[in-house]
């Protein structure tokens, strides 16, 4: 064992000697430091390698260059104090390595200035004491074993610190290749090679770097404009493939390297490089490349799903592979994340039998040989014709990779490569894939996590709204939401839908200022007491004024925009109240939309004596009202009014047959920089109408006898049966009687009939709910009323109407 084990050190040393060789023999180029980094990343599995030096401040050792992840990962930054207490400081000074691990990071800066502190830290010196040092990170549980420590050591030995550009550095001339441009006034340096590249003459160019960018193809503009704005750039990394038009024929690709050097003594920040044609790459950096792109992907892959199809774009192509499979590992199963190419028939009958649902798995014992490279956790390659199991075999008949996904001391999964054709397998293709393989692993890590938090953020935002909108009548309403996708907090916004009395529906659309647990506790707060408010009878803009003191009351920093629009769905009549909120937008029956002119208030928490006018709006019945959030008709380049004007006319344009096919067309290319709600109902009409009638109830000693005779001349006029209406006038006396003796203030009498159901309403201004007797004795002399209420009635309640209460009791005639 301990034979192979030298043997596979002396192998691994061997390659990146003869790698560091070729790069330190070759002619000095600007990125020839960034590519002895890159060995680190393939050869001692670093996840990032940098180099500090002391540049033009000895007190101050600067990052000069780096690769792989971004080092915010793990909490560097992008120079330290030479004396301070820093590991780096403490290497450059002593001239001695240091390995830390997780437990002697704990309570360095690096690791409470990163979110995950589980890394392993390496400190070389670069040669004698204050030379500088290289800085390497490892996400393997055990940090550098001796082979990477080696392989680090000969990349330190081979690193040779750039000198730092001082002032005279700026008359130089620059190599043919490079560039330097000033980030405060866009003017740039261009060596001739970079000038031919890009088809102007010497004589022709302005040395502005706008001048540059008009000459590339606009879809790539902005990948470009992220390079060159001094915001978007982190010190020592950039890498960019553009193309540039051409007189005649397609464009040309082209490679910029980069870094962003920083400002001192007078002078501004400056971006320099190379610029490269892409075609004319060696084939000793191209694997490296790979490993580079694959770590940049994966350092912006949010989902497990964006891991695979960053694997995949860089893998397969470059390999020339006919098909790569990522699978996670869960118990003793494997979930198929990305088959490619996705087409059932290019993979095995097994693959398409058991993988191909909608959560494809299978079990591992299935193959053997897969379950044997698990365990192992080494990446195994079988050339053409090897005995595999058929599910393996056919996967890669000329062929087969599979990579296992180390992540936090296991294995999280495996990638399958596949040839058809005989593929010859090259010592540094499998130093690629094994360098692959460990970036992946560590990036589903990343992406579980950013899965796990997802979901409870979907999940908060999936409770806090309504699970499903009631079935109305004369009215149809569908509601959509869509979270923002600029990150993973969870928005504000609401919308709910409130049936209520006499066939009245209250439609209600809101948005919390924020993004965060405040903002959702917040809105969950405002929807439920805005339905409380509602249900308690008010009027639409007391209802909004109530919520507007409750939200003063909570001494919160946030503030709240509604729009409540309350529907009379007999009359087809409606109430608007908005409180610096959007307004609404209707769809006539013949087409014509308009924008509401419905007068607002403020938003909600922001004055406490604020006033909320209410609007009247006339529904026909095939009108469609439409209430949304500001993330759909607003966004950093659309004003609001604009906004409003384009969904109107896109509203004219829907087919008000199918609502929910309205909304989804209505969502269609929203900008999702905010979260977007949006409540739609269409207005059709009661089949049936209610008949009504009210009674105010005087004081007087005959209002008993005043309310009977009100009921028998209503009942006999609707043709209520004789039988039915003799019941209704007992349970009248009881209910009228109650409200006169054990309440003060007005009485009302409500009498409907909804399909041949029947309904005594009296209201009060008490709050007090009657209360029915458990047990009465012979002797009692009261008590028996609401006993007899619920013997003569089909169902009886009490609910709570503008400060007071409302006893219902319904009766179905001829039952």
């Amino acid at each position: 064992m301990a034979t192979e084990g030298a043997a596979v050190r002396r192998t691994r040393t061997e390659r990146a000697e003869s790698a560091l060789a070729t790069l330190t023999s070759s002619p000095p180029s600007p990125d020839r430091l960034r590519r002895v980094l890159e060995q680190a990343l393939v050869f001692a599995g670093a996840a990032f390698a940098g180099v500090y030096s002391p540049g033009g401040d000895p007190a101050t050792l600067c990052l000069a260059e780096s690769a792989g992840l971004p080092r915010t990962l793990y909490g560097l930054r992008d120079g330290y104090p030479a004396g301070g207490h820093s590991p780096v400081a403490a290497a450059h000074r002593g001239g001695r390595p240091l390995w830390l691990g997780p437990e002697e990071l704990a309570d360095c800066p690096e690791a409470r200035r990163t979110p995950s502190p589980e890394f392993s830290l390496a400190v070389l010196p670069l040669g004698a004491a204050g030379a500088g040092c290289l800085v390497a990170v490892s996400e393997e549980p055990g940090g550098f074993g001796t082979d990477d420590r080696v392989c680090l050591e000969l990349i330190a030995g081979a690193v040779a610190v750039p000198v730092p550009a001082g002032p005279a550095a700026d008359t130089g001339e620059l190599p043919a290749d490079a560039f330097s441009l000033a980030m405060d006034t866009g003017r740039v340096e261009v060596g001739d090679t970079i000038l031919r590249l890009f088809g102007i003459g010497r004589e022709a160019f302005d040395g502005r770097v706008e001048t540059l960018l008009a000459l590339t193809v606009p879809e790539d503009l902005p990948a470009l404009m992220s390079v060159v704005e001094a915001d978007h750039m982190s010190i020592g990394d950039r890498e960019l493939e553009f193309r540039v038009l051409q007189p005649a024929g397609p464009p040309a690709w082209l490679r910029l390297r980069g870094r962003l050097l920083p400002g001192g003594e007078g002078r501004p920040a400056r971006l320099v490089g190379t610029v490269a044609d892409a075609t004319k790459l060696r084939s000793d950096v191209t694997d490296v490349a790979r490993v580079q792109r694959l770590a940049a992907a994966l350092a912006t892959a949010g989902t497990v799903k964006d891991v695979g199809k960053a694997v995949v774009a860089a893998l397969r192509k470059p390999l020339q592979a006919d098909r790569i499979a990522l699978a996670e590992l869960e118990n003793d199963r494997l979930v198929v994340t990305v088959l490619d190419p996705p087409d059932p028939e290019s993979w095995p009958e097994l693959w398409r039998s058991e993988w191909r649902t909608e959560w494809p798995d299978a079990p591992v014992r299935a193959m053997p040989t897969l379950a044997a490279a698990l365990r192992e956790g080494r990446a195994r390659i079988w050339p053409a014709d090897s005995p595999l199991e058929p599910a393996l075999a056919e996967v890669g008949p000329g062929g087969l990779a599979v990579l296992p996904l180390p992540a936090g001391g296991r294995m999280a999964g495996a990638c399958l490569i596949g040839w058809d054709s005989p593929h010859d397998f090259g010592p540094d293709e499998r130093a690629l894939l094994t360098a692959c393989a460990g970036l992946a692993g560590q990036a589903l890590l990343r992406a579980h996590a950013f899965d796990a938090e997802h979901e409870l953020v979907g999940m908060l935002q999936r409770t806090l709204l309504p699970r499903r909108l009631p079935r109305l009548p004369g009215a149809v309403a569908v509601a959509r939401y869509l979270p923002t996708t600029a990150g993973l907090e969870v928005g504000g916004d609401w919308y709910d839908v409130i049936p209520l009395n006499d066939n009245h529906v209250a439609f209600v659309i809101g948005d919390v200022q924020g993004h965060n647990a405040g903002a959702a506790t917040l809105m969950g707060q405002m929807r439920t007491a805005l339905r409380a408010y509602a249900a308690e009878g008010h009027a639409p803009d007391v209802v909004v004024a109530h919520a507007n003191r409750l939200l003063l009351d909570m001494e919160t920093d946030l503030f709240a925009t509604c729009a409540y629009v309350d529907v009379d769905m007999e009359e087809g009549t409606a109430w608007c109240v908005r409180a610096g909120h959007v307004p609404p937008v209707l769809r006539q029956p013949d087409g014509t939309t308009e924008i509401a002119h419905a007068e607002g208030g403020p938003p909600l928490g922001v004055l406490g004596q604020a006033e909320f006018p209410m609007t009247p709006l006339r529904l026909r019945p095939g009108t469609i009202l439409a209430l949304t959030t500001d993330g759909l008709v607003e966004s950093a380049d659309t004003d609001i009014d604009v906004g409003l004007d384009r969904l109107a006319r896109e509203l004219a344009r829907a087919d008000p047959g199918h609502l929910g096919l309205v909304a989804d067309a209505l969502l269609t290319g929203a900008h999702r920089e905010d979260d977007v709600a949006l409540l739609l109902m269409r207005y059709d009409g009661m089949a049936v109408r209610p008949l009504r009638e009210s009674w105010t109830v005087w004081r007087v000693p005959e209002a008993v006898r005043h309310a009977r005779r009100f009921t028998r001349r209503t009942l006999r006029t609707w043709g209520v049966a004789r039988d039915c209406v003799d019941a209704a006038l007992l349970v009248v006396s009881e209910l009228v009687t109650n409200a006169l003796v054990h309440t003060e203030g007005p009485v009302r009498l409500d009498l409907s009939l909804v399909n041949h159901r029947l309904r005594l309403a009296v209201a009060d201004s008490s709050p007090r709910s009657p209360v029915k007797p458990t047990s009465i004795g012979w002797e009692a002399t009261g008590g028996r009323g609401i006993l007899l209420v619920e013997a003569m009635s089909a169902a009886w309640g009490t609910v709570p109407v503008s400060g007071g209460k409302q006893v219902w009791a319904d009766l179905v005639p001829g039952a």
